[in-house]
């Protein structure tokens, strides 16, 4: 496979792009949900039927929908249905509050909303508070009467022929928007091309992942995560691929489900290539009713979101015989740019560049860093955000020139790995040295009784900067603070164990499933 895919031509739309990749695959089944299979075939004539739609309800080219949706194949029928028609869909986490969505459709000044039916109420609550422009609610898997304003998905689409041709759009016009999931403030508005999933697909997806038309691809991730969009709709699609969609959350006995060959109450292929985060690993390794390796159909997993501790990725390739690539992606550059490869993965470390990227490591200064000195990390690629809307301060801060800032710092080692160091903003320093809260925490978890940690500053009654650990334990698993101590002083530099450790039933996380330890240095602030 080429590293050097050609760039899209002056006319580009990418749902027109999926399209006409997958012509001669019209019965394969491109997506198998809770409730049945979609085939190629048909979700091309949903899409454009979506099209129709959208532009027959009265929103026009590059005006913004919401797409309020849980995983199933009507959220990739309505994300590519609105590009499709040059409408710019606005993808929303399932998670959220109706404020949220409040904030969201005033700032994306939505015209209309595609919703599932379960989060139509939440959707509703935040109709009620004033300052949004929608018009027009189309709900997904309806049962029973609808309020008023409202159309059912599937009614909507059978008043609608599909749309003769898809609009005109350049591989640089507004495609779609994520919004990030900041620790703190408002989320920022991340407006992406038509042609940033393209790149994705091309320089990770196919290269780096090796999928073909002969995968079947699960991820935990939700669609409407960066990470998600590419697992479960950019890659598969460009290569022909069949994707299995999960409503419910990941838990480790949903996803045993569907890696037996269950989607729900429907009989499903077993997914050759699951794309999960370090957290779900964690939990299914805990799970005593982890599957055998004989019983599973996996040759690869993918790990993003957080960096992975090596403890978890040696012990799942120890079970299953199977590599999980570890990378780090972001809602900026849309997909993975730093990553393990299949067959030189180097636990412990997020990898190389993909091809098609560039890294650097820079210090306060902005100048590069010396090898094993943490740095900012910047990425310079084809698949960066144009900006975030309306915020011209951040867009400034994180899109500076071709250069991205991440907000992660890395360390750069001999042998071409990058290993990550924590948030810009998480990492410590404890008597005028670095110390990463995440090589804490890794090696916390390495202990048999440790199943989440999470390492902060706190300061000391000199004002001195110590490191603080939070840890949840196994059920009925049992470990005393000196003990844990001791641990990460037989593995670490001495400076670099917890001084303090407190023992929690939960760590307060993003919707996302990251952990905040911002809560928890406002949590200690209060103390």
């Amino acid at each position: 496979m080429s590293q050097h895919p050609p760039p899209p031509g002056a006319r580009f739309n990418f749902a027109q792009h999926l399209i006409e990749r997958n012509v001669a695959r019209a019965a394969k089944a491109a997506y198998i949900d809770d409730q049945g299979s979609l085939g190629y075939g048909e979700l091309a004539e949903r899409i454009r039927r979506v099209g129709a739609a959208l532009l027959a309800c009265g929103v026009r080219r590059e005006e913004r929908v919401l797409l309020l949706m849980h995983d199933c194949s009507d959220w990739p029928v309505s994300f590519l249905g609105a590009m499709y028609a040059g409408i710019v869909p606005v993808a929303v986490n399932t998670l959220l509050t109706a404020d949220d969505y409040a904030y969201m459709l005033q700032h994306s000044r939505a015209q209309a909303a595609l919703v599932s039916a379960a989060l139509l109420p939440t959707l509703q609550a935040a109709l009620a508070q004033p300052g949004h422009e929608l018009k027009t609610v189309i709900v997904s898997r309806a049962e029973g009467a609808l309020p008023q304003g409202c159309v059912g998905f599937d009614a909507l689409l059978e008043q609608h022929a599909p749309l003769a041709a898809p609009a005109a759009t350049g591989p640089d016009d507004p495609g779609f928007w994520l919004y990030s999931s900041g620790s703190t403030g408002r989320p920022k508005g991340t407006l992406h091309t038509h042609a940033n999933p393209y790149w994705t697909a091309e320089l990770y997806g196919t290269p780096v992942l090796g999928l073909t038309e002969n995968d079947v691809c699960f991820s935990a991730a939700k669609l409407f995560f960066a990470y998600g969009l590419g697992n479960a709709l950019s890659f598969p699609l460009s290569v022909g691929a069949t994707t299995i969609l999960m409503a419910e959350r990941p838990t480790p006995d949903a996803t045993f489900q569907r890696w037996l060959g269950q989607a729900g109450s429907v009989t499903a292929p077993k997914p050759t290539v699951f794309f999960g985060a370090p957290t779900g690993y964690a939990g299914m390794l805990a799970s005593p009713k982890l599957p055998a390796r004989k019983d599973v159909a996996l040759r690869l997993c993918s790990s993003a979101g957080e960096a992975l501790p090596s403890d978890i990725g040696t012990r799942f390739t120890a079970h299953f015989g199977v590599e999980i690539i570890d990378g780090i992606g972001s809602t900026e550059m849309l997909h993975i740019f730093l990553s393990n490869l299949p067959g030189k993965v180097r636990y412990g470390t997020t990898g190389w560049p993909v091809p098609g990227y560039a890294v650097e490591l820079r210090g306060d200064d902005g100048r590069a860093v010396s090898d094993g000195e943490p740095g900012d990390l910047y990425i310079q690629g084809p698949s960066a955000a144009l900006m975030y809307w309306g915020n011209r301060e951040k867009s400034r801060e994180t899109f500076q020139g071709g250069w991205t800032k991440s907000g992660d710092k890395y360390v750069h080692n001999a042998d071409g790995t990058y290993t990550y160091s924590g948030r810009s903003d998480d990492m410590l320093k404890v008597s005028g040295i670095y110390v990463s809260p995440f090589e804490v925490e890794a090696t916390l978890v390495q202990h048999p009784a440790v199943l989440e940690a999470a390492v902060i500053g706190v300061a000391d009654a000199e004002g001195l900067t110590k490191t603080k650990a939070f840890v949840v334990l196994k059920q009925d698993a049992q470990a005393s603070e000196d003990e844990l101590k001791a641990f990460v002083k037989e593995r670490l530099a001495p400076y670099k164990y917890p001084r303090v450790i407190e023992f929690l039933a939960e760590l307060p996380k993003t919707a996302t499933g990251k952990i905040q330890r911002f809560r928890l240095r406002e949590r200690e602030a209060k103390s």
